[in-house]
């Protein structure tokens, strides 16, 4: 009974072994190995990824690895679904890491662009704030920190357009920043 068994096994592996050891010799022969398995893969594929576009991708991939491969391929007495279903799983795997690092990158990027967006909107308000704060100040110190800061005019070129000394345009700056820091601080 043993023997009858293994003689049925063997009946039945023996189209595969001839198969891969053509497809070895002839690439052309592929084909057969191809349609002989095609569904049971895509089945396997479908099954585990829940996804028919993936589904297809991965059973190209499978198969496109099995044929670069197929002449280190050994005979084992196994199927050769055995080993296409083993390419399967691999790619099924290789391609959750690779969509767990892409979703951990976009995360990352999410996160880095809002903090970005947040340090930046903040730094928005923070000039707002300032520049409604410069409003308040008395004209001629308003004038100097808008000159220095809003247009980045050197003390000279604010003295010879205001007609006054450096030194009084010095002043009115340190006057003008003491006061907005001030009001900063009652903020």
């Amino acid at each position: 009974m043993a023997e009858e068994s293994r003689l049925k096994r063997r009946r039945k592996e023996e189209p595969d072994r001839l198969l891969i050891e053509a497809a070895q010799r002839d690439p052309s022969c592929f084909a057969q190995l191809y349609e002989n398995n095609f569904e049971r893969v895509y089945a396997y594929i479908a099954r585990r990824v829940g996804d028919r576009d993936q589904a297809q991708d991965l059973t190209a991939d499978v198969f496109h690895n099995a044929f670069a491969n197929l002449n280190r391929f050994e005979w084992r007495g196994l199927p050769f679904a055995a080993w296409l279903y083993r390419i399967a799983a691999n790619a099924i795997v290789d391609r959750g890491k690779r969509a767990a690092r892409f979703e951990a990158l976009k995360i990352r990027e999410i996160s880095e662009h809002q903090a970005a967006t947040e340090s930046g909107l903040d730094e928005i308000e923070h000039r707002a704030r300032l520049f409604k704060l410069v409003d308040q100040l008395p004209q001629d110190q308003r004038s100097v920190i808008t000159m220095r800061f809003a247009h980045q005019k050197s003390i000279g070129e604010i003295a010879k357009e205001m007609a006054r000394s450096e030194g009084a345009i010095k002043q009115l700056q340190f006057r003008g920043l003491q006061s907005l820091r001030t009001m900063v601080g009652e903020r």
